[in-house]
């Protein structure tokens, strides 16, 4: 494998440009050895948060890792992200996903979504509903003091660069203007039938990075919804017939050739994966190159299809800060 390049955030600070994901991974006889295999691929990167429940788990495969001697704490780049029901207790959030992960710093600690939940005396109610289902948004946050709040992490050492997902260009822009700190990232939904241009190129004149989740459209997770009843059956990027002459072409799969759109786009990708052989195949991107041929074929694939709506709990469309209102 090619060395794995990397993103200079505004602050100094470098991510490596490919990612290990976790969402929906939180069975510890699978997630442990799929994190030593990442890390054994040459994965230096792993994105995680609150709200997946997993931090736990990847804490203790994170300690078997250093105890192997196989990398340094140093080595390694650790995002997590401060859940919906905490922006009034940024700190004790973070303290709590430091004590999970067993680190004493996270590389980067994002503000998982806009959307604020009310609070409950259970941490993991993560999205506080009523007895009708509803979602029950905590309407008082300013999202602004959350930053600042962020802010005091970095000052206080407990996390290296601060970041926002799932916002939208105006709320991006409110905390930019009102920031000591900038956002050194944003995480979004992001892939060849949702190429966020728009959102890509505004965050590229305020140097904000640019980092994919959702890379191959998140077959996993439409699965999920599905079965959980709370959503519907959407299209299958991985099976579209426009990936077969540029798989063929470079003789990679298509999972590989879309990770590989991204990067070339200057925006890392986090995919996630238990199997060892997938996760080996989503890290082998960085020995070939797309043609503009390729890239033409990719950029008219474009459906502005959204996979994660934030719409899977009744009212959360009705939620002031609900970010996708606006066209980017």
């Amino acid at each position: 494998m090619d060395a794995v390049q990397y993103i200079e955030f505004s602050d100094g600070n470098k991510m490596p440009i490919i990612g290990y994901g976790t969402s929906l991974a939180d069975k510890e006889d699978s997630l442990i050895p799929a994190v030593e295999a990442a890390v054994d691929a040459g994965y230096r990167h792993i994105d995680t948060a609150f709200l997946y429940k997993n931090e736990p788990i990847i804490g203790k495969a994170l300690q078997k890792i250093f105890s192997k001697g196989v990398v340094e704490r140093k080595d390694l780049f650790i995002t997590t992200k401060l859940p919906v029901n905490g922006f009034k207790e940024v700190k004790y959030f973070c303290q709590k996903s430091l004590s999970n992960l067993q680190l004493s710093y996270v590389d980067l600690y994002l503000i998982h979504c806009p959307m604020a939940s009310k609070r409950t005396e259970l941490d993991e109610e993560v999205y506080t509903v009523d007895e009708t289902g509803t979602y029950q948004g905590d309407y008082t946050i300013d999202l602004v003091t959350t930053w600042k709040a962020m802010e005091e992490l970095v000052d206080e050492g407990l996390v290296k660069s601060i970041g926002l997902s799932n916002f939208n260009s105006l709320q991006i822009q409110r905390i930019y203007d009102n920031a000591r700190i900038k956002p050194a990232n944003l995480q979004v939904e992001c892939h060849a039938y949702l190429p966020q241009y728009e959102l890509h190129d505004f965050c590229k004149k305020l140097n904000i990075s640019f980092t994919s989740y959702g890379s191959l459209a998140s077959p996993g997770f439409v699965e999920y919804m599905v079965n959980a009843g709370m959503g519907s059956q959407k299209e299958r990027l991985l099976d579209d017939e426009k990936l077969k002459p540029i798989c063929a072409k470079h003789g990679k799969t298509p999972a590989q050739v879309l990770l590989r759109y991204l990067v070339q786009r200057d925006i890392a990708v986090i995919p996630k994966s238990v199997k060892s052989e997938r996760i080996k195949e989503n890290i082998q991107i960085f020995d070939f190159q797309l043609d503009e041929e390729d890239n033409a074929a990719l950029r008219a694939m474009q459906k502005n299809l959204r996979i994660f709506d934030f719409d899977f709990l009744k009212g959360m469309k009705d939620h002031p800060e609900y970010p996708f209102n606006i066209p980017f």
